[in-house]
Order: structure tokens, then C-alpha cells, then sequence
């Protein structure tokens, strides 16, 4: 969370925060660092009314990402193991057990012990209080981080869309009084993306079955933000 006298900005994981931290803690003199994936709903106090903006990103590239990220890592996290058997499981199989998390899965329960009891400003960030309402919620994983980190407060968040961030963050920014100059405008344009994973296309990683299981986990952010697969 970066928050500024003029407007906060929320990390939805994997949706191109990293880049955008790092661009405004670079060229934004009074920004401040508050913590890492916190919601909405950590914001201080003094700062509740201020715009809020973010990004987000395809459903379907976005557990393509994780899977290949964590998939790459030396040591991938806990709820990559736990999903994926350690490893031994396969994209679709990992996924499916993602997507069940909040269909009445047994692993469910695995992942809430591994999670620490309040916030670690570290990898997920997230909580056991935090996951737990996704239990029977039916929900896809990313759909319920959109809503844990986007939920509350007075006005709607102004949220972009990761494959547009190099068009979209500059008029956003604006948008709520924040001075982009030359060299923050051609970071914004140049500077190489963050925290990006090994793969192919998203769409080589599922079959019709997984493709509409996530359409139907994650219609809320799909239809809202008006993605479609391979689009």
C-alpha cells in the first residue's frame, strides 16, 4: 500500500503492483510505504478519503503466472506446495485445487494453518482471519483476493487493467492531482516490467473444462472488467 496526500494505491498480487510501487516510492517525494498487500480496509484514518486506484489483471493469465512463478522459485510458498502436492501435481490439477479452495475443499484447512495469525509485510501477506470467509463462498482465488483488497469505503477504487498499465497509469495518476513529469513519464513507458514469470501463453495451459471452471469462479471480475480468454 502506497499512500500520498492525494490518493492511495492498492498491490492486488501478481496484477503489476510491484512496478507501480516501486515507480511512485521512486517519483513521488511525500509517497509512503504502508505495507505489503494490505486492503483497503488498513488504511489509515487520515487518509480513508482519498481516492484509492489499482490494478488488475485477466483471471485466466493470472493463475498462469502464479503457477509458473512459484513453479520457478527455489522455494516455492506454502500454498504452492500445498496446492500442487509439492510440486508433483500439474498446472490444471494445482488450479483446480486453487478454484476449490472456496468450494468445500479439504485443503482449505492446510492452507489456514500454514498462514500466520496477523499480518507479515512478506510474500502473501495474508492472514488465516483474512482467507477464512472463503470457505464455501465458491469463489475463485483471485476474485476473492479482488474483493478482500478492494471492498469498503465511501467511493468506488479507480482500477486499471494490467495489460494496459503503460496507457492507463499515467492518465489515472492524473486524474486525482499527481504531477507526472518527464522521467516518471518515461518510466512509466520504458522501464521493464517486475516480478515476471516463464511461460507461454496462458491460453496453452488449459482445456475447455478449466477454462470455463474459471470462467464461472471468477465471472465477478471477468465480467466487470471485461476480460475474456485469449483476448
Amino acid at each position: 500500500m502506497i499512500v500520498t496526500p492525494r490518493f492511495v494505491f492498492l498491490h492486488l498480487h501478481k496484477s503489476g503492483g510491484t512496478f507501480v510501487n516501486e515507480c511512485l516510492m521512486k517519483f513521488v517525494p511525500d509517497a509512503r510505504h504502508i505495507g505489503y498487500h494490505l486492503p483497503r480496509s488498513m488504511i489509515p484514518a487520515d487518509s480513508s478519503g482519498l481516492p484509492v486506484l489499482g490494478f488488475v489483471r485477466n483471471p485466466w493469465s493470472y493463475y498462469v503466472s502464479w503457477y509458473s512463478f512459484q513453479l520457478n522459485r527455489p522455494n516455492p510458498n506454502f500454498l504452492f506446495r500445498i496446492l500442487s502436492d509439492d510440486g508433483r501435481l500439474e498446472f490444471a490439477d494445482t488450479l483446480r485445487n486453487m478454484l476449490d479452495l472456496g468450494a468445500g475443499s479439504i485443503r482449505l484447512e492446510l492452507v489456514l494453518r500454514a498462514l500466520p495469525d496477523a499480518y507479515s509485510n512478506q510474500g502473501l501477506n495474508l492472514p488465516r482471519f483474512a482467507l477464512a470467509p472463503i470457505r464455501d463462498s465458491r469463489l475463485g482465488f483471485y476474485t476473492y483476493l479482488y474483493r478482500y483488497l478492494y471492498a469498503g469505503g465511501e467511493r468506488p477504487v479507480t482500477v486499471g487493467r494490467l495489460e494496459e498499465l503503460r496507457d492507463d497509469l499515467i492518465p489515472m495518476l492524473e486524474r486525482v492531482s499527481q504531477a507526472v513529469g518527464k522521467e516518471m513519464r518515461r518510466y512509466i513507458e520504458t522501464e521493464s516490467p517486475r516480478n515476471t514469470s516463464d511461460h507461454t501463453g496462458y491460453t496453452d495451459y488449459y482445456d475447455d473444462a478449466l477454462r470455463d471452471l474459471v470462467a464461472q469462479r471468477d465471472a465477478e471480475v471477468i465480467q466487470r472488467h471485461d476480460y475474456s480468454f485469449g483476448a
